[in-house]
């Protein structure tokens, strides 16, 4: 078996007049995330560490801001071309781990949901994925309510 790790990480800031979407779902939140696509941190994250897995740089190179046809793009769209680019390579997800680092709105509410989403996009079983929330003990534009992130792993393997 060959395996590959990676890593990703996403930060978007918090604006009114948009729609807070996370792991592909809508959130209830008076803010969203700004974005050249819907926003999504975690599922930038995500497609992040599984491009970097298999040394396919990250998401800007094949989605890149100043390409008019990503503009508002749902991120759960990008997930799935991003995992076809991967499935394509010969690998299959091993396990994902992430974090969501956010002051508000509190998430512990939907990361059972968020991880069913992110299974059910991916096409993998739920207990592949881990969905932590964090605060960033109101330090720094995420303490300050200004802004979300998200840290992602994965461990893709690779059947000889």
């Amino acid at each position: 078996m060959q395996y590959r790790i990676g890593i990703g990480y996403d930060i978007h800031k918090l604006v009114r007049g948009r729609k807070l979407f996370i792991g592909g779902l809508l959130i209830d939140y008076p803010r969203g995330l700004l974005g050249h696509s819907d926003g999504d941190v975690l599922l930038h994250a995500i497609c992040d560490c599984l491009l970097g897995a298999v040394s396919e740089g990250d998401i800007g190179m094949h989605f890149p801001d100043t390409e008019p046809k990503f503009e508002g793009i749902a991120s759960t769209e990008l997930l799935i071309k991003v995992y076809e680019l991967i499935k394509d390579k010969g690998y299959a997800i091993n396990n994902i781990d992430t974090v969501i680092i956010a002051e508000e709105p509190k998430l512990a509410s939907y990361k059972k949901e968020i991880r069913k989403n992110i299974a059910l996009i991916l096409g993998i079983k739920e207990d592949l994925i881990s969905i932590k929330a964090k605060t960033n003990e109101k330090l720094g534009e995420i303490g300050k309510k200004e802004a979300i992130a998200a840290y992602a792993t994965v461990l893709l393997v690779k059947g000889e």
